[in-house]
């Protein structure tokens, strides 16, 4: 029967309150939860910005002059790269590049780059090249599109 002195909370209503300040075997003790002394024990204090994840980031962006993103920079592709993965007559693009290895797959453009010698001709097209890349190119009798 239901009386006044039998009535108890529900189940997992009441919690037990945290004890501090009641020494440091109780892991409260000590500074009692708050901390240390200074700013960082007062109400509102705290240590400034902290961006997680963004540190790395801020601290290698210059802070003058501007700066060169590195992800907005081409791959580099060298003509020494299509003479030894690339037979002649091959079209070269931008997708049988990553395929054969010779640029990553997270490269947004690829730029070839008159470094070698070239003695095959090759079909360029969709990559960029510098003037002397392509000159070289022509004279092995490939072209540029």
């Amino acid at each position: 029967m239901l009386q006044v002195h039998t009535l108890k909370p529900a189940k997992g209503a009441k919690h037990s309150v945290k004890k501090i300040g009641r020494g440091n075997a109780s892991g409260h003790g000590n500074y009692s939860g708050r901390g240390g002394k200074g700013q960082t024990a007062r109400s509102g204090g705290s240590r400034g910005l902290r961006l997680k994840g963004f540190r790395r980031l801020m601290q290698s962006t210059p802070k003058l002059r501007g700066f060169n993103s590195q992800y907005s920079k081409p791959a580099e592709v060298y003509l020494n790269d299509l003479e030894v993965n690339y037979n002649s007559g091959d079209t070269v693009d931008f997708a049988s590049l990553v395929e054969k290895g010779i640029i990553k797959a997270s490269a947004e453009s690829a730029k070839i780059l008159n470094t070698g010698n070239l003695t095959k001709k090759f079909i360029i097209s969709g990559v960029n090249a510098t003037k002397s890349a392509v000159e070289k190119i022509k004279a092995a009798g490939g072209e540029v599109k």
